[in-house]
């Protein structure tokens, strides 16, 4: 029987392709230090990162364990220390996140997952 995902578990996916993609591009071209410096963009690469580990909490057992070399656990408790224990966050972690974390994703293997939403 062909693996098929659910309403709920595309649009999941698309989500944590979309907000994965926008971290990196968010970070591309700073620093540690420059990273650090703009206030904006790494509140708004730690949002992506929550959106990231909340969508991920969408995907049944099955699809998980399709997709066994992603992080899952990591990736669903990192968004409960970006909402519960942010005072422990450093942007060095959420920047190394960003260049060493996200780039491993299920899509270049899984040809059914959905393309990035329009913005």
């Amino acid at each position: 029987m062909p693996f098929s995902l659910s309403e709920r578990e595309r649009t999941a996916c698309a989500d944590i392709i979309a907000n994965a993609e926008r971290a990196a591009r968010f970070v591309a071209g700073f620093t540690l230090e420059t990273f650090g410096a703009d206030e904006r963009t790494h509140f708004a690469v730690m949002r992506c990162l929550e959106i990231v580990s909340k969508a991920s909490r969408r995907l049944s057992a099955e699809t998980k364990d399709r997709y066994a070399d992603v992080p899952w656990r990591q990736i669903a408790d990192a968004g409960n220390v970006y909402r519960h224990s942010y005072h422990r966050v450093t942007l060095d972690i959420v920047r190394l996140t960003v260049h060493d974390t996200l780039p491993v994703s299920p899509r270049p293997a899984a040809p059914n997952w959905p393309a990035r939403p329009n913005p």
